[in-house]
This record gives structure tokens, sequence and C-alpha cells, in this order.
């Protein structure tokens, strides 16, 4: 199994065309008609920053976009506790987007 057959079997609708890359060598591009992204961590660990800084960069590119960050009521547990998660997902696409999306698209495991 290849590297885009996950990737496709998330999203039947994704195109994957061979690019050459430097050196030689061939890569795959998989076009995807949308992509949901969710990035999670402990509170502290930077999630909010960083899913600030993705949304920021895909905005940049002309993406539409939505997001749905998540973080706990205490942002540093008190010491001795455990933290929180914190979290932050992001859907994006080249055309109109409603929502943050239901879940990521996460391609099946082998």
């Amino acid at each position: 199994m290849t590297d885009t057959q996950p990737a496709l079997a998330a999203d039947p609708g994704a195109i994957a065309t061979p690019h050459a890359a430097t050196g030689g060598l061939v890569k795959t591009v998989v076009e995807l008609d949308r992509v949901v992204i969710r990035l999670a961590g402990d509170s502290g660990d930077g999630m909010q920053l960083t899913g600030n800084r993705f949304t920021s960069e895909t905005a940049s590119f002309g993406n539409d976009l939505s997001t749905l960050p998540n973080f706990p009521a205490e942002i540093r547990a008190p010491t001795g506790t455990l933290p929180g998660v914190s979290s932050f997902q992001l859907h994006f696409a080249d055309h109109d987007i409603m929502t943050p999306g239901d879940a990521p698209a996460v391609p099946p495991s082998e």
C-alpha cells in the first residue's frame, strides 16, 4: 500500500498526481476537496499558538477556513495535578466553509 492510499480512502474525491522532485525522486501530491485537522496537547504546550499560526498561513494562501479552539479553564494546572488538554481544530478549503468540521480527516491505520 502506498502513502497516498490511506489519504484517498479518507476522501474519495481526492486526486493523486505524481510530481518530479529534486534529485529525480517522484513525490505524489494528493489534492483534497477540504481538510479538517486537530492539534492537541497538554495545556501550555502551545496548541493555541500553533493553531493560530497554521490558520494565518492557510488564510495567506486564499483558503476559506473555520476554527474551533478548545482549552481548559486553567491554562497551567496547579503543581501536583494533572494538566488539562488543549486543542485547536481547523477546517479549510478553497471554497466556502461554514463549520469547523465534524471530525479530523484521519486516514485508517495499516
